[in-house]
């Protein structure tokens, strides 16, 4: 396998640099996998303009989601990054390895969602017509399921770039779940 180093500032366009700079002072870093996207001209712009993009989903649902999605295409960067990101917002230890898991037994909203989440991957959008069923009769709506979906695609995106490029991940590890019992 061809091997991928995390691109410098002084290695991406002028278009990349000026994202590299704006994500210094918001995020006091510029993550690897962003870093990575940087590789295409347009990749990286893209990919945050889609993650930052309005919602019917809440920022810890979103988090639900990609760690739900992470776990099942095993991506390692995500999982640590999103374990931390899933921290910031509140969630225990314990919560995130379930969400990781697919299921959330502290919240059956949640865990509906968590439920979809991980079975539209798995089945690759053949979503099973209980979990579905399960996900609206949660109180979760039409429009809430094309953005989980929408969410769905852009993580795996992320998924396959760091699993094809297996660039360093900069964020504390992520348990193994077959080191926990959850």
């Amino acid at each position: 396998m061809s091997t991928f180093n995390v691109p410098t500032r002084e290695e991406v366009s002028p278009n990349n640099q000026a994202i590299f700079d704006h994500l210094e002072k918001v995020v006091g870093f510029v993550p690897n996998l962003f870093a990575t996207y940087a590789y295409s001209e347009n990749a990286l712009k893209n990919y945050l303009d889609f993650s930052n993009a309005k919602s019917s989903l809440r920022a810890r649902e979103k988090e639900v989601v990609n760690l739900a999605v992470s776990e099942v295409n095993n991506c390692e960067y995500c999982l640590a990054a999103h374990t931390a990101i899933g921290k910031m917002n509140g969630f225990t230890d314990g919560q995130l390895l379930e969400f990781r898991s697919g299921h959330a037994s502290f919240d059956s909203k949640l865990d509906a969602l968590a439920r979809l989440a991980r079975n539209i991957t798995e089945n690759r959008g053949n979503t099973d017509a209980g979990v579905l069923d399960n996900f609206f009769d949660a109180g979760w709506t039409k429009e809430n399921l094309v953005d989980v979906i929408s969410l769905v695609g852009n993580k795996t995106i992320s998924n396959y770039l760091n699993n094809t490029t297996r660039i360093p991940v900069d964020f504390p590890a992520a348990p193994s779940l077959q080191d926990v019992i959850v």
